[in-house]
């Protein structure tokens, strides 16, 4: 039996593409079965909207935070084109999108509201919706949306060029400028994948499992209650 299982799981951990796995005869005592499985790759960057460019990390951020927190039908390529409307064009293809120009596009281009806020590292367990923070690489300007904090201090990452990551609140405070940038409007999805990522592998309790997003939460973070509705 172990052996069976060490099998499957060596089957599906080397899988480099998505895939239909037939588990026949494997399990004993089951008969014909099959399995969808998601890819190595794709499981490392699901929900999230990839780069295409070296500086439109910015525009791939916002378009994952609308697609996956709105289920607005976007991509990098629209919300660049959008931004660019907004922004100097020559200015944001050599030095990437600033905030400023993220806001602008949100609030004149979509009618959505934004709002940066600076705020300690303590406290961001308890911000109630994903954002998106600008980090300092090592001199390199990099927008990723910050999924959640929990309350062990997991950092859930989603990386326009790197895929879903998770670090410790402390590794995460050695790039990040102190501010994050939050975007409402109507139709934010509670459920949301980006709002409820999945746990390191070191985590089994389900106890910090992140809770849906509420109008008293946002309040406290100086939104209007309507604007989730």
């Amino acid at each position: 039996m172990k052996f069976c299982l060490l099998t499957v799981g060596l089957c599906l951990s080397t899988l480099t593409q998505a895939a239909t796995v037939y588990l026949d005869g494997l399990v004993p005592g089951v008969g014909s079965m099959q399995k969808e499985v998601v890819s190595i790759k794709e499981r490392k960057f699901l929900n999230i909207v990839r780069q295409q460019t070296d500086f439109s990390c910015g525009a791939a951020s916002l378009a994952t935070l609308l697609r996956y927190g709105y289920n607005i039908d976007t991509d990098e390529q629209r919300v660049m084109n959008g931004m660019f409307q907004v922004s100097d064009a020559t200015a944001a293809r050599k030095l990437g999108f600033s905030m400023l120009d993220i806001k602008n596009y949100v609030e004149q281009g979509l009618g959505m509201r934004v709002q940066g806020y600076n705020i300690p590292a303590d406290k961001l367990s308890a911000l109630p919706i994903p954002t998106i923070v600008l980090l300092d690489i090592k001199g390199y300007r990099h927008f990723v949306v910050l999924k959640r904090v929990d309350k062990s201090g997991n950092v859930y990452i989603a990386d326009p060029a790197l895929g879903n990551l998770t670090m410790s609140v402390e590794q995460f405070t050695q790039g990040w400028q102190g501010v994050v940038l939050a975007v409402v409007g109507q139709g934010y999805d509670q459920s949301s994948p980006l709002a409820m990522p999945s746990p390191p592998l070191t985590v089994r309790s389900l106890e910090d499992q992140f809770a849906p997003v509420t109008a008293f939460n946002l309040m406290d973070f100086g939104f209007n209650a309507s604007e989730l509705f």
